[in-house]
């Protein structure tokens, strides 16, 4: 049996000033000056030019009071764009070359034909942005020939990727971690240290990846000296050649703009946005005429051109407000995080790092924990200390043995400190670094240690050991 009824359910719609600001609250401060230089260009009815004077007379202003048409609000018609920055180094970029360009300028240096050098083009195209090739020949060959109409065999392919390894930074295009170092070895200058490297590599790889050090010695039947030379020599290898060009921001490797400032002065903490503008709202004198001159016409273009300008004008209003908001967002948010964590603040000891989390900040400030996320994303500070993102200062915490909570922070540089202090021939294992925290006054469980010590990327006690 099939029934109808009526509900009524209350929804919250944003408006559109809520929504302008969520998006520029979530902006870092590069991202959002050219957020605002887009505005200027796009919205007619702003002009961030100086005002134009008259032979005659001086320039008039228009009150949109006068025009009476309910939605036109009522502003200030003057603008102050940003002004020059007080600290020019920050607007400074630097363009790397990406790490494709790279490889295909050297690509344009070798003699091929044109079917072999769009057979390599295609291959570079195909690495992982770390340099390594991890597609078969055989797929190879085959996306060849349907994406890129290009017949061709396996041996041919390889004959390129032979080419594309000889490339700089020694090591790209290669399959695998063993080929990669093993490139980067032929490229050396050759003694008995790197020939005795490339034989590790080569025929000990898997003892050489799990460290099994005295089944190397009895196999090879080298001395330890032999032995650690050889090792020194593949330490010092790149294991990832595609990194040491940045791809990232569409090849443009852009400096990080701290959106706030910390200084002390005699012991008191002062935070600052100095790069931060406001640019306030002036008609275009051409639109302030067209709006004057639409006040009682009855032409029809006239009155959809004034009708134009004036949702600009309601479009510049929000952007407007929306900064506004943002700033007194991101200024209350990090002067809470500033008052929470004031200790640490002073000195940068991290042992004063209390923990912190994004609800402790919401309930300070009132706002929600969604815009407290989104304040602290991709936000950095520059201290007295440091250039550091806001997430940085938040984190989780744990009591120690005296009852008192201590952040993850400390408790990871604890561990740290342990690992970097341990004697490398017999790393400490989990248990062991348990009864070390514990000596230090953190108890802390083993599952506990393990994440952290897989957080600060630190190696089990196997893989620790050295000569």
């Amino acid at each position: 049996m099939l029934k109808q009824g009526l509900e009524i359910k209350q929804t919250q719609k944003l408006s559109p000033l809520q929504i302008q600001t969520i998006k520029l609250i979530e902006l870092p401060v590069q991202e959002l000056e050219q957020r605002i230089q887009s505005e200027l260009e796009e919205n007619p009815v702003l002009d961030d030019s100086a005002p134009e004077k008259s032979d005659d007379d001086e320039p008039k202003d228009v009150s949109l009071d006068d025009y009476d048409q309910d939605e036109t609000p009522s502003y200030k018609y003057k603008v102050n764009n940003y002004g020059k920055d007080p600290r020019p180094e920050y607007n400074t970029f630097s363009v790397k070359e990406s790490f494709s360009q790279s490889l295909m300028d050297q690509l344009g240096y070798r003699n091929l034909s044109r079917h072999q050098y769009r057979i390599a083009a295609f291959i570079i195209g195909s690495l992982s942005s770390d340099g390594y090739l991890r597609r078969d020949i055989g797929s190879l060959v085959d996306d060849l020939a349907f994406r890129a109409n290009i017949e061709t065999t396996e041996d041919e392919v390889l004959q390129m990727l032979r080419i594309i390894q000889e490339f700089e930074p020694a090591g790209v295009g290669a399959r695998d971690l063993r080929e990669c170092l093993l490139l980067q070895l032929k490229a050396k200058k050759q003694d008995k240290d790197v020939e005795n490297a490339e034989r590790i590599l080569q025929d000990y790889f898997h003892e050489f990846s799990n460290k099994h050090f005295q089944k190397i010695l009895s196999k090879t039947g080298w001395s330890e000296e032999d032995l650690k030379a050889a090792m020194e020599k593949i330490l010092k290898l790149n294991p990832s050649p595609g990194g040491q060009i940045d791809d990232s921001y569409n090849d443009q490797a852009q400096q990080i703009v701290p959106d706030f400032e910390l200084d002390i002065d005699g012991g008191e903490l002062n935070l600052t946005m100095p790069r931060f503008r406001i640019p306030e709202i002036r008609v275009s004198p051409k639109y302030a005429d067209l709006l004057r001159d639409s006040q009682g016409t009855k032409d029809r273009q006239t009155k959809d051109a004034a009708t134009f300008v004036k949702q600009k004008l309601d479009s510049a209003k929000w952007f407007v407000e929306a900064l506004k908001q943002r700033h007194n967002t991101l200024q209350s948010t990090m002067q809470a995080i500033i008052d929470y964590q004031h200790d640490y603040f002073i000195d940068g000891d991290e042992c004063k790092l209390k923990p912190m989390v994004l609800k402790d900040i919401a309930e300070k400030t009132g706002f929600d924990i969604s815009t407290i996320s989104r304040v602290v994303n991709s936000k950095y500070i520059e201290t007295h200390f440091g250039i550091y993102p806001l997430k940085y200062f938040f984190s989780e915490g744990l009591e120690n043995q005296a009852g008192d909570e201590v952040s993850t922070r400390e408790l990871k540089k604890a561990l740290q400190e342990c690992v970097d202090n341990e004697v490398k021939q017999k790393p400490l294992t989990d248990d062991q670094l348990v009864a070390e925290m514990e000596a230090k006054g953190y108890k802390v469980a083993r599952r506990t240690i393990a994440k952290y010590r897989d957080q600060l990327g630190i190696p089990k006690a196997r893989l620790r050991k050295e000569l």
